[in-house]
Formats: C-alpha cells, sequence, structure tokens
C-alpha cells in the first residue's frame, strides 16, 4: 500500500523568524501523523528547520537541483548540498521552472538522476496550461512530460509524480474530480505500462489550489494519494486541515 504524502512547496517565502515557529506548530498540531509530511522550504532555511524538527517524522526538501554534481556553475545548488543540509526529497519540473525558466523535460530527467544519486526523492511535475487543455491535449501533454522526465531505472518507491495543472495552481480553479480522475488514472497506467509491477508504487500526488475545504473530496478519488500545496503551506493553520484530511484519507485505506 502506498503511504500517503502531503507536501508543502513554500517557493520563494519564509525566513527564520516566521517559518521556524510556523514548522513548530505543524508538529505540535500532528506529533504522529499518519501520512508523511513534507516541507519545502527555501534551501536556506533547511538546515535551520532540520535542527529545529529534531526526531520529529516532519521530512524536509528542495525546490530544485543541478544535474551536476559540483562545479562551476554559479547560483546553482547540488542535489549531494540539500541532502547535507537535511533535505530527503527534491522537486523537479515545476511548472515555474518549466515555464519561467525554459526547463526540457531532458533536464528534468537528468536533475532526477543527480537526486537519486544523492539519495533523495524526486517529485517530478507535470501539467498543461490552460490552452491544452481547451484543445483536448491534456493526456497528451502530461504524458509526454511524464515519459521525458523520469528516468529508466528508477524504482517506483524511489519517485513521486505531482499533476499539478498550470491554470489552476494559485489562481483559485480547481479541476473537477472527474477531471483529476481522469489524469491519474492515465498516469498510473502510464507508469504500469512502462515500469510493470514498479509502477503501481509510485506515489500521485495532486497539486494546484488545494486548500482545507476542498482536500478531502480530492483525496477521496483513486490514484490521489496526497498533494503538493503552495501557498495553503505557509501557515501551519492552513496546512493542518489538508493534513488532517489526508490522515482521514489514510485511514480509510487501512479500515474501509
Amino acid at each position: 500500500m502506498r503511504r500517503r504524502l502531503a507536501a508543502g512547496n513554500w517557493k520563494m517565502n519564509g525566513s527564520v523568524a516566521t517559518s521556524l515557529a510556523e514548522v513548530e506548530a505543524l508538529m505540535v498540531a500532528h506529533p504522529s501523523p499518519l501520512v508523511d509530511v513534507l516541507v519545502c522550504p527555501p534551501a536556506t532555511l533547511l538546515a535551520a528547520l532540520d535542527r529545529k524538527k529534531a526526531r520529529h517524522p516532519l521530512a524536509l526538501g528542495g525546490q530544485d537541483c543541478s544535474p551536476e554534481a559540483a562545479g562551476a556553475f554559479t547560483g546553482d545548488i547540488a542535489a549531494g548540498m540539500l541532502a547535507e543540509a537535511g533535505a530527503s526529497y527534491v522537486i523537479l519540473g515545476h511548472s515555474e521552472r518549466r515555464g519561467g525558466h525554459g526547463e526540457t523535460d531532458d533536464l528534468v530527467r537528468r536533475k532526477a538522476l543527480a537526486a537519486r544519486a544523492a539519495g533523495l526523492t524526486p517529485i517530478v511535475c507535470l501539467g498543461e496550461t490552460l490552452s491544452e487543455r481547451e484543445a483536448g491535449r491534456t493526456l497528451d501533454v502530461v504524458g509526454g512530460q511524464l515519459d521525458g522526465s523520469v528516468p529508466e531505472g528508477v524504482a517506483g518507491a524511489d519517485l513521486v509524480v505531482a499533476y499539478e495543472p498550470v491554470w489552476a495552481i494559485g489562481t483559485g480553479l480547481t479541476p473537477t474530480t472527474a477531471q483529476i480522475a481522469e489524469v491519474h488514472g492515465a498516469l498510473r497506467a502510464r507508469l504500469s505500462a512502462r515500469m510493470g509491477a514498479e509502477g503501481a508504487s509510485v506515489r500521485l500526488l495532486y497539486g494546484g489550489s488545494v486548500k482545507g475545504s476542498n482536500a478531502a473530496g480530492i483525496f477521496a478519488v483513486a490514484d490521489v494519494d496526497g498533494a503538493l500545496v503552495g501557498g495553503a503551506s505557509l501557515r501551519a493553520s492552513d496546512f493542518s486541515p489538508i493534513i488532517a484530511a489526508l490522515e482521514q484519507a489514510a485511514a480509510r485505506d487501512v479500515d474501509p
């Protein structure tokens, strides 16, 4: 059974003064979570949050990494550096990287290889724009991104895939549960066709305007194993209800 995952992407937000308090509040609210809980802060906060969480099962992740292990790459950060600072995951191929920085599927694939070499679990992001959805190209777009971004040979348990429709990120718009089910079902089928039995162990997250008020409905969709949450993960008071909804879904997995 896939263990559900609530992942928070803080993007370029947070400071030591404010973020430590939010993480402490999150740990107090969920001292022994029934699901995996992950926070991906700016890299400058990783070491401080790692010290803060001590033995709490909260996991930490980076928001990007270089495909290279080291070298003359000014401004980049290596996967090994993230691991050294306390990360165990890294977000790769987010639409803000693909769109704003021109990242290709092949670059994301090479970054995923670098992440695995450093012992990190890559969270590979996929998603279509509004024009692509309106043109009926959603499954072709996300399927192509999956094929090009996920490296060969990675074990299913060492990979997370996040479906984040570009048009739903930070807009307040959310696909219907039927639309989410269609994409997640197609991704699961594609992973199974490519990876065999390993495809069943890849966790599939949904991301895009997830909040406490809609989380339960999203988590009830087949093949939605959790969420990659943006703005609603910045404050414990907003992220905690999402985690609680995922815990309720996990409880139903055990005792349906």
